[in-house]
């Protein structure tokens, strides 16, 4: 990890857990599964939707949408299906939802907060689901506040390795509010405050590293370690969430070690 010397909830949050890299392949192997390939789909399309209702159906002048876009292509989601999402959402064409995005909080098992993320346009809908799959699986809701507090929106970019090295990432972002650069493996992640984000990506840009990702994140700022069997209670709360066209994203402070990581079957 380098580290600098002096160094609204958005729509486009996603899960992240202490080991962002370990996460990330878990991710990879879980889009493989067509269900949730299905639902990942139509996530990323009300991404887009609400991306261009907000700030303009044009990616050209809308960062968040043009980001929205990329990703849902590089999702393969087919180019149909994104430009009636983009038209839908800025208008041009009729049939766009209400959406709007609710957090939900609770805990689950060992005491992990767990932050969930919704957009939907069913706020009962919505609230029963998030409800049901927490209850069911072991976990518990909590009153607005009770868990927010212990995480903070940041920035995140992901740049691939290539022949890049850690030092070349720093220089380009030290003057842009970048916060810190970790080794992902194949990828560097440079983490920010939520407002710098777009900066970051511009000056990597302009120093010639191309970007492969640029979204926003909660990070906690307490972790909880579990070993496996705590892990995989957690997962199954994370999953039954997830089932549910409703949410978004959900966000944890739980702490996996490698050896930990090791044992899971996921």
């Amino acid at each position: 990890m380098g580290r600098f010397p002096n160094t609204v909830y958005s729509d486009d949050e996603r899960f992240l857990m202490s080991g962002h890299s370990k996460w990330a392949t878990t991710k990879h192997k879980k889009a493989a599964n067509d269900a949730k390939r299905g639902k990942e789909f139509a996530k990323l399309i009300k991404n887009i939707e609400v991306a261009a209702r907000t700030g303009g159906g044009d990616p050209a002048a809308n960062p968040t949408l043009d980001d929205m876009i990329k990703k849902a292509k590089k999702a393969s989601v087919p180019n149909d299906n994104i430009e009636r999402a983009r038209k839908r959402g800025s208008g041009e064409e009729a049939g766009g939802a209400d959406w709007e995005t609710i957090m939900y909080e609770g805990y689950g098992p060992n005491g992990v907060a767990i932050l969930i993320e919704c957009l939907t346009d069913n706020r009962n809908r919505a609230a029963t689901e998030v409800r049901t799959a927490m209850t069911k699986n072991g976990g518990n809701m909590a009153e607005s506040g009770s868990v927010a507090y212990l995480f903070t929106r940041k920035g995140v970019v992901l740049v691939a390795k290539g022949e890049l090295t850690e030092d070349d990432v720093l220089m380009a972002v030290l003057d842009a509010g970048a916060e810190e650069v970790n080794d992902l493996g194949e990828q560097f992640e440079v983490v920010s405050e939520a407002g710098d984000m777009l900066a970051v990506k511009n000056a990597l840009t302009e120093a010639g590293i191309d970007v492969d990702e640029a979204d926003s994140d909660f990070r906690a700022s307490v972790q909880v370690p579990l070993e496996a069997d705590g892990a995989r209670r957690i997962f199954r709360i994370i999953d039954a969430l997830e089932d549910s066209d409703d949410v978004q994203n959900v966000y944890t402070n739980m702490d996996i070690s490698d050896e930990v990581a090791s044992q899971l079957d996921i």
